[in-house]
């Protein structure tokens, strides 16, 4: 029996932080730096004069407070005109006093309970129909669903929009806060027979924080056949730069994916996916950052490099032009990946990027011209997603 195995960041389902829904990254990136920025500055325990000025600027960047003819105030309006919603549960942290300077009066974290989140908005519509459009004609029996919001969002996805298709509808919460969490779609060919969180796995350069950006879940799943299929699903850490060079938290975010990987097969396990965002593009035919899932040596099978791996559309042939997966389809922009081990890449039987819901850039006024999409998508924000869904049919 041949099995459809996919990846898909699908950009939220029904909503979407509003910093991260800007037709530029550039506009939404202050915002989500000062959100990283607030939180990591209000956890400390106590609070110098510098940190409450950073916490005053970063409530700024994010429109809790604003600039008015008499100063900086609150804003009355934060739900409709601010990056951030403050929440104060008990304690107290701002005074806002309508005619002076707002001012923290925390002393530490101690002194209060509440935190900023992100204001969210709804997801274009003809977006969200698209989304499920891929997923029908792309029609995966194994899928890993890329920033959803949470596993409510994902079974009503399921069950409004692709008409009950998947029989189980898995997700774990992660620890990022924005609500864009790895879950799991399968149909009933398939069985969950149990799911493995690594969300608090400690990360061994910064004391007291948790590795993955969002989770590296280990699934077992029992095939048709009897066989058992193990998926790691993954969502690396963002191209961001708000808390510094991304790249040294991937770096070991992939070597303990591979550490996962290499004690799956001490235990025994020989069919074995790590799929997802990984979130880091090949430099030429290297890969650095990423090196212990994707460099010289690893066990692990990229599906890009398989003999039956293609990315054909029709009659356009993007596979040397466009061999990416994210917006424009650059080599750099190849950041969804299937690596398969070494037994599992011995049955993959075809395999390709689909990218008929992939406008091919928030910026572009036209179409692409590489690839063939949906004709119910006239501009970017109609897109399923910025990225292409990557897929193998597998003989299982």
């Amino acid at each position: 029996m041949t099995l459809r195995l996919a990846s898909f960041n699908v950009e939220n389902l029904f909503a979407r932080a509003k910093a991260l829904d800007t037709d530029e990254r550039e506009v939404g990136e202050p915002a989500l730096a000062a959100f990283e920025k607030f939180n990591r500055v209000a956890a400390r325990p106590v609070y110098s004069d510098q940190d409450k000025a950073d916490l005053i600027a970063a409530l700024t960047t994010l429109r809790v407070l604003v600039e008015t003819p008499q100063g900086l105030r609150l804003n009355k309006n934060q739900f409709d005109d601010a990056w951030a919603l403050l929440r104060e549960n008990r304690g107290d942290f701002l005074a806002a006093p309508d005619n002076a300077p707002p001012r923290i009066v925390a002393s530490g974290r101690g002194d209060w309970l509440g935190w900023v989140e992100l204001t969210v908005e709804p997801v274009d519509e003809t977006s969200t129909r698209m989304t499920a459009k891929v997923i029908e004609e792309l029609a995966p029996d194994m899928l890993c669903v890329v920033e959803a919001e949470n596993r409510p969002a994902l079974a009503r996805f399921n069950d409004e929009l692709l008409g009950g298709r998947f029989a189980h509808c898995m997700l774990v919460d992660g620890n990022d806060p924005r609500g864009i969490d790895v879950g799991l779609f399968c149909t009933d060919k398939v069985k969950v027979r149990w799911v493995r969180s690594n969300v608090d796995t400690p990360d061994p350069k910064r004391k007291g924080k948790r590795l993955f950006s969002r989770d590296c879940p280990v699934y077992q799943l029992k095939l048709p056949g009897g066989e058992d299929l193990f998926l790691l699903l993954n969502h690396l850490k963002s191209q961001s730069f708000s808390g510094g060079d991304p790249d040294p938290l991937r770096t070991r975010q992939a070597q303990e994916v591979r550490a996962l990987y290499d004690g799956l097969r001490a235990e025994g396990a020989t069919l074995v996916a790590v799929l997802g965002d990984l979130n880091k593009g090949p430099d030429g035919d290297q890969h650095p950052t990423l090196e212990a899932l994707l460099g010289p040596g690893t066990p692990l099978v990229d599906a890009y490099g398989h003999a039956n791996f293609k990315q054909l559309f029709g009659d356009k042939d993007v596979h040397h032009e466009r061999p990416g997966s994210f917006q424009t389809c650059s080599l750099k922009n190849r950041l969804d990946y299937i690596l398969l081990s070494p037994e599992l890449a011995e049955r993959v039987v075809d395999g390709g990027v689909f990218r008929k819901g992939l406008w091919g850039g928030p910026t572009n006024v036209n179409p692409p011209k590489q690839w063939s999409i949906f004709p119910e998508i006239k501009k970017a924000r109609q897109g399923a997603s910025d990225h292409g869904a990557v897929w193998v049919d597998l003989d299982l």
